[in-house]
């Protein structure tokens, strides 16, 4: 910690996060003194307009290029509008649309919207290939599940943010796509063979990779063929990336996460990932513990990491040339970032007030995207408002990071919302909303024993489809504000009012 040299490696392959909507001091002074990478911004740190904007000069004006990130797909997660939900199609909205133009130029309105709170990496686009139906944590955060497909809406979605000014961080390495468990909660297992890696979840980062994205982030999930150890943590996995052509910056997905805290411990793995060939730590999102985390939650997840790095050096564990060349890379990205930024200032001087620096694209008409998204199984009559939404659906995984549900309130339309066992209501317009449903198991239970009850209800399934269920279908591929009024025009439409196509 008292070598100046030393410390400044370790700070520049740290990512933390932070609480409260201001730099704290511990990560002021890390940034001004201890040659701290950057930070990643969480919906917790933004708050009014004034609060965005001061935050985001704090952290564009400082004496050296910073790295700042943020997780901003669009769809169901979304950090910039987590208070009021994403306006922004997902990635399996725009998969079932498949117009490259369109997943372009969402890829530009996500860097724009990130680049004003001040992150200049977005944390997407997501090139898994979710081909198990019953997958938790990606499912409709995935264009689809084709690599093909895939491969061909991530690099357009990449192309979009660079041509609008910031750094895609593609993810998860080397596919979170055919898993049933969630890496924050769980250790993953991907039960296939190399072979199915290889011909179906490596494609799309290979893809990502020959068009020059500049970072990739990896999945905590293990690959039995590549040892024990979970991919963050694997010198097998991350060789295997490099052995792609890939040289920008490997990030490895949060360390605070179960699949590393509950199995090697942050601090550990953080040596661990760089040892194995990480370059960029995301240590934490401090808010994730909820009630439990301490007031200083993100100074002891910070240190807890640190620390642990400064003891692997002191004992040789970390040759001090795996933190140069960590370092070295992130280094490169943040000039990168900076010299687009100036591109991008001197652009602004020289086009009209308000447009879009850079690159400028033909604004999305989401709404319509959203609209054509949805897809219908059987005849749908108008539900006139309001209605009951019996809401059957599990907990969301911690990538969403909103307490909020627009799906729920767009589609009751000033109607009860029932959850979970609740009784079903013999009579009105009965919506059940689910997510779960492209492979058997409790909600297509659920489902049946309403349609034996209620055979007029509609369902409006807001994950990955499935097989027809007994009950009429609003299929929304999101969860989003935006595909919360998309689908409440369709119930008040009914299926033979609407544009949707079965």
């Amino acid at each position: 910690m008292d070598d100046p040299t030393i410390r400044g490696l370790v700070g520049g392959v740290l990512w933390p996060g932070f609480l409260g909507r201001g730099i704290p001091d511990l990560f002021r002074r890390e940034l001004d003194e201890g040659g701290l990478a950057g930070l990643v911004l969480f919906a917790h740190n933004l708050g009014d307009e004034g609060e965005r904007m001061s935050l985001a000069a704090e952290l564009r004006d400082r004496d050296r290029p910073l790295v700042v990130g943020i997780d901003e797909e669009g769809g169901n997660v979304t950090r910039t509008e987590s208070a009021t939900g994403s306006t922004l199609p997902g990635a399996a909205q725009l998969g079932f649309v498949d117009d490259l133009a369109i997943t372009e130029a969402v890829g530009a309105e996500l860097a724009r919207r990130s680049l004003a709170v001040g992150a200049n990496v977005v944390l997407a686009p997501v090139a898994d290939v979710n081909t198990d139906p019953r997958n938790p944590v990606i499912g409709v955060r995935s264009f689809g599940d084709s690599a093909e497909l895939v491969g061909r809406h991530a690099r357009a979605q990449a192309r979009g943010i660079r041509l609008a000014g910031a750094a895609p961080a593609a993810k998860h390495f080397p596919g979170h796509g055919d898993t049933h468990l969630d890496s924050h909660h769980a250790m993953p297992t991907l039960e296939i063979g190399l072979d199915e890696l290889e011909r179906t979840h490596l494609p799309p980062f290979q893809a990502l990779v020959d068009a020059g994205v500049p970072a990739i982030m990896t999945a905590h999930v293990v690959v039995p063929a590549w040892g024990e150890q979970p991919s963050t943590l694997n010198p097998v996995a991350l060789g295997r990336l490099r052995a792609m052509g890939f040289e920008g910056v490997i990030i490895t997905d949060a360390l605070d996460m179960a699949a590393v805290r509950e199995s090697v411990g942050a601090g550990p793995g953080a040596v661990q990932a760089l040892l194995a060939g990480a370059d960029l730590l995301c240590i934490s999102n401090p808010a994730n513990l909820g009630a439990a985390a301490a007031p200083d939650q993100d100074a002891r997840d910070f240190r807890e990491v640190q620390r642990a790095i400064l003891a692997a050096v002191d004992d040789g564990t970390l040759p001090v040339s795996v933190l140069e060349r960590a370092a070295a890379r992130v280094r490169v990205l943040a000039a990168t970032l900076a010299d687009a930024r100036t591109e991008a200032d001197a652009a602004s001087r020289t086009v009209p007030s308000g447009a879009v620096p850079v690159v400028a694209f033909d604004p999305v008409d989401a709404a319509a995207v959203a609209r054509a998204a949805i897809s219908i199984d059987g005849e749908v009559a108008a539900l006139p408002a309001p209605r009951t939404v019996l809401d059957i659906r599990g907990r969301s995984t911690l990538a969403v990071a909103s307490d909020r549900d627009f799906l729920e309130s767009a589609l009751a339309a000033g109607g009860a919302v029932l959850r979970g066992d609740a009784a079903v209501p013999g009579s009105g317009a009965l919506v059940v909303l689910a997510d779960r449903v492209g492979a058997d198991g409790p909600q297509r239970e659920r489902i049946a024993n309403v349609a034996r009850l209620r055979p007029d209800a509609v369902v409006v399934d807001a994950g990955v489809p499935g097989a027809p269920l007994p009950l009429p279908t609003v299929r929304t591929r999101a969860a989003s504000r935006l595909a919360a009024d998309a689908a409440a025009a369709v119930l008040a439409e009914g299926s033979a009012g609407s544009e949707a196509t079965a």
